[in-house]
């Protein structure tokens, strides 16, 4: 059974850094879309950075320049740093995975399949 558990989520001043981390259980990543979406309640959920099957990275607009998105093959484990941190960054930020192969990190994040999802991990931003 396929598991994402994310971790790292907090509470920083604006300006602040985090760092996220989706640790992977029962399935070894290698090639497969995987992204960090980020949700407000009542709110439609918002594609932050994805990597997509050929290592190739995206971000969305609102976090290009600040978030950076890695993997850790070696620890199953898919990060993002989270730099310069605004108050609009505020939200419960989910990681999810699709087991097949994706040639666009934008187009996954947009209309993709994805299969499995963490519980999310919070993040809140003061001003």
């Amino acid at each position: 059974q396929v598991q994402l558990v994310e971790s790292g989520g907090g509470s920083v001043q604006s300006g602040g850094s985090l760092r996220l981390a989706c640790a992977i259980y029962g399935f070894a990543y290698s090639g497969h879309c995987i992204g960090w979406f980020r949700q407000t309640p009542g709110k439609e959920l918002e594609g932050v950075a994805a990597i997509d099957s050929d290592g190739s990275a995206y971000y969305a607009d609102a976090v290009k320049g600040r978030f950076t998105i890695s993997q850790d093959n070696a620890k199953n484990t898919l990060y993002l740093q989270m730099n310069n941190l605004k108050p609009e960054d505020t939200d419960m930020y989910y990681c999810a995975m699709d087991q097949s192969i994706y040639r666009s990190a934008a187009w996954w994040l947009d209309y993709g399949r994805k299969s499995y999802w963490g519980q999310g991990t919070q993040v809140t931003v003061s001003s």
